[in-house]
């Protein structure tokens, strides 16, 4: 990577800034699902149950190397948690 240059740039000139934004995205998103899980004291089959799956989707869902989330599973898991998603798109 040359000096002085951004490194989002350079993930663009690679053609991996989309995959590495998701897998950064995914990964915040498990995280703050599983604190409010342990905030919760909540065990991944209560979860599992209260979002109505089962607990191997809710293990993909905190995968955080698996970026194939749906926005129906992710506001289950808020919903869930008593909580609600925020989704907005920001200038680049």
């Amino acid at each position: 990577m040359p000096t002085g240059s951004k490194f989002d740039d350079y993930l663009k000139e690679e053609g991996i800034y989309e995959s590495c934004t998701a897998a950064a995205l995914k990964k915040v998103l498990a995280l703050q699902i599983e604190e409010e899980m342990k905030a919760q004291h909540l065990t991944k089959t209560a979860m599992a149950q209260r979002m109505h799956t089962s607990r191997a989707a809710l293990n993909r869902l905190l995968d955080d190397t698996d970026t194939s989330l749906t926005l129906t599973t992710l506001a289950s898991a808020a919903a869930a948690l008593g909580k609600q998603v925020k989704i907005e798109l920001a200038a680049a």
